[in-house]
């Protein structure tokens, strides 16, 4: 049934906004300084139109959860050509090209981030008019959309201790959905009426993982944990409604990432527990692909195509991980290979550019 837009809880009034870069690697090196602080302000709402130019297709997002940030690491740097023997380049490309964490910022308060903020879950990288955004969330209940160029925040909010907020996708509109696994939910929240605003749509989903902006089909898909929804966004960007449009069966049980896939089958990369699939969105159907052998794994926690090479990279825990959800490792297909971010805790890792719409 289609759902009406709901308000959320109220949070304060953001104070004036400062950009906070911490580049945090493994806990190795410390913190980069703060930026200088931004003007007070709203930031302005992304509009449909043309994508903003984008950035390398060598360029990486990785969530952290040891030093708590989303990095944006450089895939030809002498840290990845390395392969171990040169330390000093290893220590030195260390460095993020970028990083972000709300930890610290003073104009994301009211959103408690200490608590909030807690094993980041999702990044990826969307283009709208107005200059490239990182979409970002973590179990704590966070929510955010975060300006690449200047790391000043368009949108956050702090969802409902428990939630779990897994994935997080922009909409034409400039609203921006989330998908929470604890809370069952999908929403699509009415970011583009404010920075604070938390005002949403709501569709019930068990275990609610990830989240695709299909401008193709003009849907919203969404995973859970046995089906895949294609959700019609209606009503109006201040006022959406969310109805079920398609629904899709998944092979096993375990939803848990969701990607654009490239060549010219194209379709969506779909994860579950135990495997790894390829969905053609039109026809609904999972269909064998390129090195399945390699990708086709259990427990893979995501799964990036860089748009311009096909190359595949994906995420996945194994043994010696340093948590049970987490590894430090990621691991390259067409052509293959595996580096590792020593000390670090990554949950995902996605090419900055590859599910761009």
């Amino acid at each position: 049934m289609p759902t009406e837009s709901v308000p959320g809880p109220a949070h304060g009034r953001a104070a004036p906004r400062r950009a906070v870069l911490r580049a945090s690697v493994a806990g190795a090196l410390a913190a980069l300084a703060a930026s200088p602080a931004h003007a007070a302000g709203y930031a302005p709402r992304p509009l449909p139109g043309p994508r903003a130019r984008q950035a390398p297709q060598t360029q990486i997002l990785a969530c952290d959860q040891a030093s708590q940030s989303v990095l944006l690491l450089d895939a030809t740097s002498a840290y990845w050509r390395s392969g171990g023997f040169d330390g000093y380049a290893r220590a030195t490309d260390l460095v993020p090209l970028w990083s972000w964490s709300p930890v610290g910022d003073s104009a994301l308060d009211d959103l408690d981030t200490t608590t909030a903020w807690q094993n980041v879950s999702e990044a990826k990288a969307r283009f709208p008019v107005t200059g490239p955004l990182l979409l970002t969330c973590a179990s704590g209940g966070l929510a955010a959309a975060v300006h690449r160029n200047d790391s000043t925040v368009y949108w956050a909010t702090a969802l409902p201790s428990g939630s779990n907020p897994h994935s997080v996708e922009l909409l034409p509109d400039g609203n921006i959905a989330v998908a929470a696994s604890t809370g069952g939910f999908v929403r699509v929240y009415t970011a583009s009426q404010g920075e604070r605003s938390d005002v949403y749509a709501e569709y019930e989903l068990p275990d609610a993982h990830g989240l695709f902006w299909d401008g193709a089909s003009g849907l919203l898909w969404a995973l859970g944990d046995t089906r895949l929804v294609g959700l019609a966004v209606d009503g109006t960007a201040a006022n959406p409604r969310l109805t079920a449009a398609r629904t899709v069966a998944l092979p096993e049980s375990g939803g848990h990432d969701l990607a654009k896939a490239v060549g010219t089958e194209g379709g969506l990369w779909v994860s579950t527990s135990d495997h790894v699939h390829r969905l053609s969105v039109r026809d609904g159907r999972f269909f064998p692909f390129r090195r399945q052998g390699g990708i086709d794994l259990p427990t893979v926690k995501s799964v990036s195509q860089n748009p311009v090479t096909g190359q595949v990279l994906t995420v996945s825990p194994g043994a010696g991980s340093p948590c049970a959800w987490c590894t430090s490792h990621i691991r390259f297909h067409g052509p293959g290979g595996e580096e590792e971010l020593k000390g670090s805790s990554l949950y995902k890792a996605r090419w900055w550019t590859a599910d761009a719409p």
